[in-house]
């Protein structure tokens, strides 16, 4: 029996993050299908297909991606324990506790978390839990941040070292009772390429996830192109700051306008910077194309945190990847593959 809601609906009708525009209907096969599902991740989740496939068909490949979802939504949860499941939030009700048994699904989440802080020169840490809490107490209260004295102190509790992990016997230990594990700039962007894995294993073509904004795209449409996606101006969200024609790759975006609160008159975002504990202030978007999209969902958040010159070291070290950024006063900077993928509006 499913946990989580889902919708069956018309793609046309939903409404996306980003922009996606099919082709005209004379060069699909059949209408586009979509589904909808409401609680992975605390957002959104939309799943649509162009190729020609039967209702069943469709039904079915939605029932196994939602349940890779929801069975990496269950492990990567914070908030809530789940009957059978060692989770992150067991782990961090643990932390300076015996080491745990979990999933291998976590171990192999947890060393890849590993990776990506050495190849963002720690920018990318899922040790920034205590920090993190801090940051969304204050916002869920809605009139107050942390102080400094409570951000500094949180700040001495993010070793990554203290995440101990054992592969031979598969259990994680959090060493540092006062540190705890956030995987919100790696989760969400990690589930979506193991569903998207899924689906190219078993055949399946034209299909794109969006998980929560976090958009990947399984192939091309039916006639071999590839869908057009607005690059939001964060200025204006309403509107487009760039369009591109995407195929078989991820895009997420991370923006200062997406989550927030206002405490006299000013506006404080949720992407905090590692160096000041403040929410970061070079950009105001940071948008990853790339293969893989748990790697553009991790991208996306450290390079918002960085200069631009650090940035495109990152970029360059790692390869493969295209890059958006936008500052708060509006300018524009990309890698240059992005000139290939931009189209008109």
């Amino acid at each position: 029996m499913k946990l989580f809601k889902s919708l069956f609906c018309l793609v046309a009708l939903l409404g996306l993050l980003v922009v996606l525009t099919g082709c005209p209907k004379s060069a699909i096969k059949a209408e586009p299908k979509g589904m909808v599902y409401f609680t992975y991740f605390d957002t959104v989740s939309y799943i649509y297909c162009y190729s020609d496939v039967s209702d069943e068909d469709f039904g079915k490949k939605c029932g196994e991606v939602s349940d890779i979802l929801g069975e990496y939504h269950k492990l990567f949860d914070i908030y809530y324990e789940h009957s059978g499941v060692t989770n992150l939030k067991t782990l961090n009700l643990n932390a300076g506790g015996e080491p745990m048994k979990v999933d291998s699904k976590l171990v192999d989440f947890l060393l890849y978390a590993k990776e990506l802080y050495m190849a963002t020169d720690g920018e990318m840490n899922i040790m920034m839990g205590s920090v993190l809490r801090l940051w969304h107490d204050a916002r869920e209260g809605g009139t107050s941040i942390p102080s400094e004295e409570a951000l500094k102190e949180a700040a001495l509790h993010t070793d990554i070292s203290c995440l101990e992990i054992d592969v031979e016997n598969q259990t994680v230990r959090i060493s540092d009772p006062e540190a705890s594990i956030d995987v919100g700039a790696l989760g969400k962007g990690y589930a979506t390429e193991k569903a998207a894995k899924h689906l190219e294993s078993i055949g399946a073509e034209s299909y794109v996830l969006n998980i929560g904004g976090n958009i990947r795209i399984v192939g091309t449409k039916p006639d071999g192109s590839g869908w057009k996606t607005g690059i939001k101006n964060p200025a204006d969200p309403s509107t487009y700051s760039k369009y591109l024609t995407l195929s078989n790759i991820s895009c997420v975006t991370s923006g200062n306008y997406e989550r927030y609160y206002t405490v006299d008159g000013v506006r404080y975002h949720h992407i905090i910077d590692k160096d000041t504990l403040m929410p970061s202030t070079h950009f105001a978007s940071v948008s990853i194309i790339t293969s893989d999209s748990g790697l553009a969902d991790a991208l996306s958040t450290a390079l918002f945190s960085m200069s631009y010159e650090d940035g495109i070291k990152i970029v360059e070290k790692i390869g493969g990847i295209e890059v958006i950024w936008i500052t708060p006063d509006g300018e524009i900077y990309t890698t240059n593959g992005i000139a290939q993928l931009e189209t008109v509006g």
